[in-house]
């Protein structure tokens, strides 16, 4: 089994993302600060951009997309910024949307209203392996 590590910032204590076998990727947790800051955007779609827009980024280090996802979960300490959240992310999305939950959970780090971790699988069958 191989693995590739993915690390942006070599200060943080873990990987942003570990791919296994040039197939797998395991993605930590994401959240949508403003870049250079450890900042949250004002308002909901601001933060919600930010942190797929983020995901996105991490996807592409490892030559993957959105679309490569099979599950994502969504951590919010407020359940009731579903809708708000589902209106940005389904702008990044044009096909079918990986599985997906989303948690209440306790306060996130930086006062993130989102924290987002996932898996992708690089399709074999689109030659990129």
């Amino acid at each position: 089994m191989s693995r590739r590590y993915i690390v942006t910032n070599d200060k943080q204590p873990f990987s942003d993302a570990v791919l296994i076998d040039e197939r797998t990727l395991y993605l930590s947790g994401r959240i949508g600060l403003i870049p250079g800051t450890a900042e949250v955007p004002g308002t909901v779609a601001e933060e919600a951009h930010l942190v797929m827009q983020d995901l996105r980024r991490i996807l592409e280090l490892a030559e993957m997309k959105l679309e490569d996802l099979v599950f994502l979960q969504v951590f919010s300490p407020d359940v009731a910024l579903w809708g708000e959240f589902n209106e940005v992310y389904r702008q990044f999305f044009s096909g079918p949307m990986p599985p997906r939950s989303f948690i209440g959970s306790g306060p996130l780090l930086f006062g993130a209203r989102f924290e987002l971790q996932g898996i992708a699988v690089r399709d074999t069958a689109s030659g990129r392996e």
